[in-house]
């Protein structure tokens, strides 16, 4: 445990040292010979004083957004069926601060849904981040049950022992300790969800598919084996890029439900850095029948958030004519 203290510190050296020092000292070098250094304080100190707020309240100020995915597919019986989604917690961050995961599970408790999904990102670089939580997470609860998806990270392939005997005893650890959580993780793989006397609705999830330089294990294919067309169907699919690249146009899945992209744990407004490098990085998209959720996310690597605060996401589904 006390290495993955070591790196988490590290990541936050780094990254203070990059927006407290590194940003604000560039931008005074830039201003100062227009304006003089009275001048050129003020965007420094204004940007400072922004950091200083996203890293010491930003990323505890956990927040609850709602979104509706209406579609003809959707059974008429699941109509109002609501689902939480939560996404790249990165739960090694927090091993100091554990009531915030204390306080995520009571907030997602609170909203009473149908089912909760995860779509990915639970650790930093190791299985073992998880132990102290598991506890805590296992205390979530829905009547349709808790399911998640592999994210980049929970491959394990960031830490110092990159071999590929301890890789892999990560991720075989990592799925058996969200087993003991009553967490089901599907690999590429679907589950139905049933309603008596309904149609029932399809669960998808994916293993991590996305562009270089992460990793591409993933399966759509094969998670849809036996599923008929024209049936309601959720995608759990951690990174957001797969729906264009590999769901719009060419399935029936109806909602894709994403995180991977934090929007770059900094936003104002409807801008993020982020979106320079995903088209579709935050909340909801829409287009010829299927839409896409994007979760901000619960954590990071590094706890900062400015704008861009923790989210948990209700997404409610509405059968419409």
């Amino acid at each position: 445990m006390k290495l993955k203290i070591r790196h988490n510190s590290l990541m936050r050296l780094i990254f203070g040292g990059t927006l407290f020092i590194l940003i604000p000292g560039l931008l005074f070098l830039v201003v100062w010979p227009f304006l003089g250094w009275r001048w050129a304080l003020l965007l420094p100190g204004t940007i400072i004083l922004f950091v200083g707020y996203g890293f010491f309240f930003g990323w505890r100020h956990l927040v609850v957004r709602t979104a509706t995915c209406r579609s003809t597919l959707l059974p008429k019986a699941f109509d109002g069926y609501r689902v939480l989604q939560l996404s790249d917690i990165h739960i090694g961050t927090f091993l100091r601060n554990r009531r915030f995961i204390d306080k995520l599970v009571r907030i997602v408790n609170a909203e009473n849904a149908d089912l909760i999904i995860f779509t990915g990102d639970l650790v930093n670089v190791s299985a073992d981040e998880l132990i102290p939580f598991q506890h805590s997470l296992h205390q979530m609860h829905a009547p349709d049950g808790v399911f998640s998806i592999m994210g980049n990270h929970d491959y394990c392939e960031y830490g110092n022992d990159r071999t590929a005997r301890n890789v892999v005893r990560n991720q075989h650890v990592l799925q058996y300790l969200e087993g003991k959580m009553g967490w089901h993780m599907l690999m590429n793989e679907n589950v139905l969800i049933n309603k008596e006397g309904s149609e029932p609705i399809a669960l998808i999830g994916v293993e991590n598919i996305s562009r270089p330089p992460f990793q591409d294990y993933g399966d759509l294919h094969r998670a849809m084996d036996g599923l008929p067309k024209g049936m309601f169907k959720i995608l759990l699919s951690h990174d957001p890029s797969h729906w264009r690249r590999g769901v719009l146009h060419q399935t029936d899945i109806a909602l894709t439900l994403s995180g991977h992209t934090h929007a770059g744990q900094l936003r104002i407004g409807r801008f993020s850095p982020v979106r320079w490098a995903y088209n579709e990085w935050g909340g909801k998209y829409t287009e010829e029948g299927s839409m896409l959720h994007v979760s901000l996310g619960v954590g990071g690597t590094v706890p900062f958030r400015f704008g861009a605060w923790p989210e948990v996401n209700v997404i409610t589904l509405h059968h419409s004519e």
